[in-house]
C-alpha cells in the first residue's frame, strides 16, 4: 500500500521475459509437436519461481507470476474456451501496411503466424476451470518460498473484446453476439480468480485503443467508439459481482516495435474507458507518439477513487530510461491526477505478450525494470521535497 514515503507504487503489465527452453516448449506445443508434459510443466514452475524472485529482488511493489504459464496474454484463450476449431485470417497494424520492407525486419523471427488466427466454429463455454486454478496455484506456491513484506499482487486475464478481436468467428450472427458470448464464458475464469487471489484483477484490453488500427481499422472512428462501448459494456457483464477496486484495466496501441502512425488519440477514447467498472487504468505514455497526451488527462480527469498506472518505461526499444526520466515523466502524472498515492509507475506493456516475439533482449528488460524502480524513488523524493516546501 502506498506510504507516507513512497505514495508512488511500481509494478508492471503482466508478461516478463520467459527462458528460452520455455519458449523453445511454446513453440513446439503451437506447431503440433509431441511434448514432455511433466517437463514442461517443471519449466514453468522453475520460471515463475525465477520470475517472482526477480520482481521481489529489484523491488518492484505489485507483482505477478511473469505470465510464464502462458503463450501469450490473449491466445491462451483458446485452450479455454471450446470450439475454435476454425481459421481466418488476420489484419496487419495498418501503421505496418504502409512500411512493409520494415514490417519484414521486424517480425522475420517470429513462428507465429501473425496473419492468421484461430475462430469460432460453434458455441463458446469457458472450458478452462483447471487451468486457472493451476495457474493461480502455482504462483501461491512460489509467493510461499520469498519474503512477501510489504508486496501486493495481481493476477492477468484477457478481456472479452479482446479475445473477440483476436480471434475469429464463423459462428455467431453479430459482432454483438460474439462478444458477450465470449464475456459469459470469462466471467467464470474472472470469478475464480477473484476468489482465489488476493490481489488485484488486471484485465488486458488493448482492443480499446489498438484494433483502431488492426482488425478494425476500416470503420469510422464513430463507429469504432460503437464497438469500444460494446467491449466495455461486455467488461462489465463479466465482471458483475466482483469488487471493482480490485479490478485494473490495462489497453494500449499494440506492443509492437512500428511507426504508429495511424493510432487514434487518447482523448478520442479515454472518456469512454471511464464506463468501466474499475477501480484502476493502466495505459502506455512512454511510447514517443503518445508522451504528449498526458494533457487529455486533465480535460478528462482520472474518476475519483481510481489509480492511475501510466506506462513510463517503453516495452519496444531497448534503450534503458534512466531513473530521472522515470521520474520527470511520473511527476507530469501526479501533477495531472493530483495525488500520488493514486499513481502506480508501470511499463508501457508486457516483456513477454507473445512467446517468441523478442523486441526487448531479456536482460535488457530486467535493467528497464530496475529504472522504473529508481526513478519512482527518485519521484517520491521530490514529491516529499515539493510537499514541504508547499507547505
Amino acid at each position: 500500500m502506498p506510504t507516507a514515503d513512497q505514495p508512488i507504487r511500481t509494478t508492471h503489465i503482466g508478461s516478463l521475459p520467459r527462458p528460452t527452453e520455455l519458449v523453445e516448449f511454446f513453440e513446439r506445443a503451437q506447431q503440433g509437436e509431441d511434448i514432455d508434459d511433466d517437463r514442461f510443466r517443471d519449466i514453468i514452475a522453475d520460471a515463475t519461481q525465477r520470475v517472482v524472485e526477480r520482481q521481489a529482488d529489484i523491488g518492484l511493489d505489485v507483482i505477478n507470476n511473469g505470465e510464464q504459464p502462458r503463450v501469450a496474454f490473449n491466445f491462451y484463450a483458446v485452450n479455454r474456451l471450446t470450439n475454435y476449431d476454425g481459421e481466418t485470417t488476420a489484419s496487419f497494424w495498418g501503421d505496418l501496411d504502409d512500411f512493409p520492407g520494415y514490417a519484414d525486419l521486424a517480425f522475420d523471427t517470429v513462428d507465429v503466424d501473425l496473419r492468421t488466427r484461430p475462430a469460432a466454429t460453434g458455441p463458446i463455454e469457458y472450458v478452462g476451470h483447471d487451468a486457472v486454478r493451476a495457474e493461480i496455484a502455482g504462483f501461491h506456491a512460489t509467493l510461499d518460498t520469498i519474503d512477501t513484506d510489504g508486496l501486493e499482487t495481481f493476477f492477468t486475464a484477457v478481456a472479452p473484446g479482446t479475445v473477440a478481436t483476436s480471434l475469429g468467428n464463423d459462428y455467431y450472427d453479430t459482432y454483438e453476439e460474439y462478444v458477450f458470448a465470449v464475456a459469459d464464458a470469462f466471467a467464470e475464469e474472472y470469478a475464480i480468480i477473484a476468489e482465489e487471489t488476493d490481489g488485484a484483477i488486471q484485465l488486458d484490453a488493448p482492443d480499446l485503443l489498438a484494433e483502431a488500427h488492426r482488425v478494425l481499422r476500416d470503420l469510422s472512428e464513430a463507429t469504432f467508439l460503437d464497438v469500444v462501448r460494446t467491449n466495455i459494456e461486455a467488461l462489465n457483464r463479466a465482471l458483475d459481482g466482483i469488487d471493482a477496486e480490485r479490478v485494473r484495466l490495462h489497453t494500449c496501441w499494440g506492443n509492437y516495435e512500428g511507426p504508429h502512425t495511424h493510432d487514434i488519440g487518447l482523448e478520442t477514447v479515454l472518456p469512454e474507458l471511464y464506463d468501466a467498472n474499475v477501480g484502476a487504468l493502466s495505459i502506455e505514455q512512454a511510447n514517443p507518439r503518445h508522451q504528449h497526451e498526458f494533457r487529455a488527462l486533465a480535460d478528462h480527469p482520472i474518476p475519483d477513487g481510481w489509480t492511475f498506472i501510466p506506462g513510463v518505461i517503453d516495452t519496444k526499444t531497448n534503450i534503458v530510461e534512466p531513473p530521472a526520466v522515470v521520474a520527470d515523466r511520473l511527476e507530469r502524472f501526479v501533477d495531472v491526477v493530483g495525488d500520488p498515492a493514486r499513481v502506480i509507475a508501470a511499463p508501457d506493456c508486457g516483456f513477454g505478450t507473445l512467446a517468441g516475439l523478442r523486441t526487448v533482449d531479456s536482460e535488457i528488460a530486467w535493467a528497464k525494470l530496475e529504472s522504473l524502480v529508481e526513478g519512482t524513488r527518485l519521484a517520491n523524493e521530490r514529491v516529499a521535497t515539493s510537499a514541504v516546501t508547499a507547505d
